[in-house]
């Protein structure tokens, strides 16, 4: 039996700014431009996971155990939260959309089973995502 792909998509809120914390105010702002000062986003974020579906219950994983994992480990941790202030991720970089959406991977890798992650795409408005895989786009399935 062939792999599927199932995907999960929620939206949360965040604060934040462009610095790094070692460099200067000045140094920030002429780095980052206005993203240097407090801004938010309303993200979209697609968890997709890759796998053969059980064959009793049909499912790649329960969605009600995926939707946990999503509330404890993202929305519990960033839905309106300031990056840069209510969380240790960005401590020494700019929580620009690369760096959050590798955060969020390495989180959801750590809290789901084994080998079901097949990716992420963080979507910061309707003209910018960032994706994570972890397989080459068209391998497999």
């Amino acid at each position: 039996m062939p792999p599927v792909r199932i995907t999960r998509a929620i939206e949360f809120s965040t604060s934040l700014r462009y610095c790094r914390p070692d460099l200067s105010a000045a140094e920030n702002e002429r780095l980052f431009g206005r993203r240097a000062s407090k801004h938010g986003h309303n993200y979209r974020l697609e968890v997709t996971l890759r796998g053969e579906p059980d064959p009793i219950t049909g499912m790649v994983l329960d969605l009600k155990q995926l939707q946990d994992v999503l509330d404890a480990e993202i929305m519990a941790r960033f839905d309106h939260r300031d990056l840069n202030d209510d969380t240790p991720y960005f401590d020494k970089a700019a929580p620009t959309p690369e760096n959050f959406a590798l955060v969020i991977h390495r989180l959801l890798l750590a809290a789901l089973p084994d080998g079901l992650l097949d990716g992420i795409r963080l979507e910061q408005d309707s003209t910018l995502y960032v994706e994570v895989r972890e397989s080459p786009e068209g391998a497999g399935a």
